[in-house]
This record gives C-alpha cells, structure tokens and sequence, in this order.
C-alpha cells in the first residue's frame, strides 16, 4: 500500500473510532516530506564562483557572445568559451543554489535562485559579481520531494526551503481528519527536464535563448514564469535596484517563452497564449490556440509557430506531435498541419531549417519552406542519441541532450557535420 493510502486507512479508522466513542482527538502516526530549512542570511551569501567542473546534469542553455551558459538543475550554471566551436572549454562554474532559469542583457546574468532572483555582473566571466537581488519574487518555489509522501506543513520564517527528508511525524487530529501538519497551501515544486581569456566583450543587447526558456528579455524588462499559472514584469534597467512592475494570472499552465518583436508568445499544456507587448511595463493577452493537453515549447519565424507536444511527462499529454500555426492574424492564430513525431522536445529555426529535438529519435533538420510538407523535407537525422534543446545561431547547432552538449556546423544545409562534444559524467 502507497504511503497516502496508508495515511488514509488510518484516518478513515481513526473517524470511525471517533464516532463510537466521546473522544474528540486521536493520536496518529505517519510518514511525510519534512522541510529542510537554510537560514535566508546563509542563502543570500551563497553565491560563489568555482573551477571549471564536470557537467553531471543538464538543464537550460544560453548564448551570449561567444560564451554558451550551460544550467545544472538546481545547482547553478556552467559557463563555456565557445569561441571556438569545435573546441569548447568549460571555464568556469557559478554556483547558484535552486537555479533552474537564466537570460543575460548586455553584461548582466540574471538567475534564479529559489525564491530570488540574482543580478550578476560577469564583464570578467571568470570574476562575476552579484550585484543585485530581488528577494521573494519567486516566493512559492520549492525543490521537490519524495513522491511517494504527502508534504509536512511549511514554516517559512524558518528560512528558505532546499530539500525535504522524510520523517515519521506523530499528531493529534480531530474529528474532520488532519491536524495541523499536512501542508495544503501553495507551493511550486521545482524538477531541476583556444586559450581562455579573462574578460567577455559583451554587447548591449540579450542573448539567445534555448526553446524551454521560462525567462525572456525585453530591452529593461524581464518576462518570469513565477510559477506556472503567474507571469511577472521585473524592470531591469537597474541591475542593483530590480523591482517587479506587473504581475499577470492566466488561467492556464504556462511553461515556455518566446518573444518575437513586440509580442510574447506563451506556450502552455493546453494551448499558446500571445501577449502584446507594446506597453512593455504591462503585457496584454490578444489571443490564444488550443491544443491537447500536453508540453509545448514554441519558437516563432515569421507567420507561422511551430509547437512540439510529447508524452510521457507530468503534462499527461497524449500525442507526440509538431504543430504549425499561422499567425498572420495574431488575433485569430490556427492549426495549418500536424506532424507525428517520436518524442519531441526544444526546437530552433533559422532561416528555412527546422531543428527539432525529438527525444530519444535523435536530432532531426527538415527544410520548412512548404509547412504543408514538412516532414517529406527532412535533411538531415541523427539518431541514436536522447536531446533535449538546441539553439540554431550562425552556422553553428548547440545542443543539449542526456549524453551531454553536442554541436554541429550547419553552414552548408545538405551537409551538417558534428565539430565538437562535452560529455555528462554521472554522478
């Protein structure tokens, strides 16, 4: 029997008990997620930079001038000289505690850590410095704990929540059930699926996103996924001074971003959402597409956006499918045609290629210029290999995936050659 049916066994006799005698508390004994608390002084001094370390587990990635930042779920980024993309060189490791997200403008990486949201100045990528933090943001999030048990009650004057253990927890409950312990408020558990110079030379502008991004950069502004159903406006021009200007709720479960010029597009497991952009302080919903319930990442070229849907995740969906919608009316966006894929996760476009990571079939390139027939114009598939998100920018494919960080020079379209790769090595 599952820990929540035994719980519920218990209780169900212990009302019972209760209803044949005068007692009107009963004593019960069960196991649950107990909350391992860091004081909020510790955590917001524990962001240090470290030596160049072996990637165990990759998240999201970022492209910024030359340098690929690389996501360790919940442990803090990996940062790449990629100047040279036949020849990458982990440099550098920040450690940054609950990280899951990061975007970078100009010279600025900002990052979430747990419930903040970090500023680091990394003009010398080798000697960043935090240089700004927005406490309780991100005030829900939480890492995630054993499955198999319910969660014991959060007491967030104790500090930041970093892991659970279980632990048997003994309490009286009255005659409606539960006592005090079983938490049922709101949090957001977090899953975290050449020579080296010193000094970046950093243009003014972002960098570019991996398709999974859940942060996204408008000029001053930064777009957050504060947890799935809460997107927030954090202005930005201020790196030392952030302070969030708008917060919007949508009514469904967002989990991707993609921004096109001044509109935001916003895949969620039932469908895209698109947001005007032009009152950048305050984004405002102008139209959605529905789809099955299922995870969505999106990129956007032009008229149309392309969505791929796959199983086999918490989004219960039910088709592995690539989607292209046509947007020229951004008011009244509709299906154009469905392709069957295996697995498909992030996705990148350039130009007239498509690039889509199709899970455990590979890494898969079709020619797009005809959406009614894209799948009779694939160019070029690498199978054999599970990926995850790529990002397609001049001539050269950066992909992660769970053997590691993949890339490929697809100048010459009909010929996609691989230059390089950096392993994951297991813990």
């Amino acid at each position: 029997m599952k820990p929540l049916q035994r719980i519920s066994a218990v209780i169900l006799v212990l009302v019972a008990i209760a209803g044949c005698t005068d007692r009107t508390t009963e004593r019960i004994t069960y196991e649950a997620n107990v909350p391992i608390y860091m004081s909020f002084s510790e955590f917001r001094s524990s962001f240090k930079v470290s030596d160049a370390k072996e990637i165990s587990q990759l998240g999201k990635i970022y492209f910024k001038d030359g340098y690929l930042f690389v996501n360790e779920r919940g442990e803090g980024i990996h940062v790449i000289d990629n100047s040279d993309p036949a020849n990458p060189h982990i440099i550098a490791f920040y450690e940054i505690m609950g990280n899951v997200d990061m975007a970078i403008r100009g010279n600025i990486l900002f990052a979430d850590s747990y419930i903040d949201l970090l500023a680091i100045d990394i003009s010398d990528v080798l000697n960043p410095v935090e240089v700004g933090r927005l406490e309780n943001v991100f005030p829900e999030i939480a890492p995630v704990g054993d499955e198999w048990y319910p969660y014991a009650m959060v007491d967030r004057s104790k500090g930041v929540i970093v892991g659970w253990e279980v632990k048997t927890i003994t309490e009286e409950v009255d005659g409606s059930g539960y006592g005090g312990w079983l938490y049922r408020g709101n949090l957001e558990l977090i899953a975290f699926d050449g020579a080296v110079g010193t000094n970046g030379t950093w243009s003014g502008g972002a960098g570019v996103a991996g398709s999974m991004a859940r942060f996204m950069l408008n000029e001053q502004y930064l777009y957050a996924i504060a947890i799935p159903t809460r997107l927030k406006t954090v202005d930005v021009s201020s790196s030392t001074q952030m302070v969030v200007v708008d917060s919007v709720e949508v009514s469904r479960t967002m989990e991707t971003l993609f921004r096109l010029e001044d509109k935001l597009f916003i895949g969620t497991t039932t469908g895209m959402l698109i947001f005007d952009l032009s009152n950048p302080l305050s984004p405002q919903q102008i139209s959605s597409y529905d789809h099955i319930t299922a995870c969505d990442p999106i990129v956007v070229d032009g008229q149309y956006a392309y969505v791929t849907l796959r199983t086999g995740t918490v989004c219960a969906g039910g088709d592995n499918l690539l989607e292209v919608i046509d947007i020229s009316s951004i008011e009244n966006p509709y299906l154009v045609k469905s392709y069957p894929m295996f697995n498909p996760h992030g996705l990148g476009v350039d130009g007239n290629l498509l690039f889509i990571c199709d899970g455990a079939a590979g890494l898969k390139v079709y020619d797009k210029a005809d959406p009614m027939a894209i799948i009779e114009n694939q160019i070029a598939h690498f199978p054999d290999f599970d990926t995850f998100d790529i990002i397609p920018f001049n001539g050269v494919l950066m992909l992660v995936g769970q053997g590691g960080i993949y890339q490929y020079d697809y100048s010459d379209p009909e010929n996609l050659v691989q230059i390089s790769y950096i392993p994951i090595i297991q813990k």
